[in-house]
């Protein structure tokens, strides 16, 4: 079994996230068809914290699940040997969503993805948070391609 990275250079050909929306900083441990680890260095620069909280930053839970939806779509475009993609990939359920602990400035997500399922155009996945090695959030969600 093999595995891949992607760098910031890379990630930008395989999906249309832009600053400010790519939350994503490089994606390690890439097993085609099964999962994939995503790295998210939490600056106090991103662009959420001044409206979230002013006094106490914090990372969206929203935003944690938007991270491991990016990774995912790298996950993606590499099992489908993608090197530049106009596809897209759309999120379309999230379930069980848990919030255990907040992220802070400072904080190194490791977004942990596991695929569970692929049929057709349809991937399901189980992803987490992880900060210092201790899970912060996780998830079930699907997403689609669109080509």
């Amino acid at each position: 079994m093999t595995t891949e990275c992607c760098n910031i250079d890379e990630i930008k050909k395989l999906i249309p996230h832009r600053y400010p929306f790519l939350l994503i900083d490089k994606v390690t441990d890439i097993v085609k068809n099964e999962s994939a680890t995503g790295v998210k260095n939490v600056t106090v620069n991103e662009p959420y914290f001044p409206g979230h909280f002013p006094s106490s930053s914090v990372v969206p839970g929203v935003l944690q699940v938007e991270s491991m939806a990016q990774t995912a779509a790298v996950l993606v475009a590499k099992s489908l040997n993608f090197s530049e993609s106009n596809a897209l990939v759309f999120l379309t359920t999230i379930d069980n969503a848990k919030f255990r602990k907040p992220v802070i400035p400072g904080d190194v997500m490791s977004l942990v993805i596991s695929v569970k399922r692929i049929r057709n155009k349809l991937w399901k996945f189980y992803g987490q948070v992880m900060v210092n090695s201790q899970r912060v959030s996780e998830c079930e969600f699907s997403a689609m391609m669109r080509i």
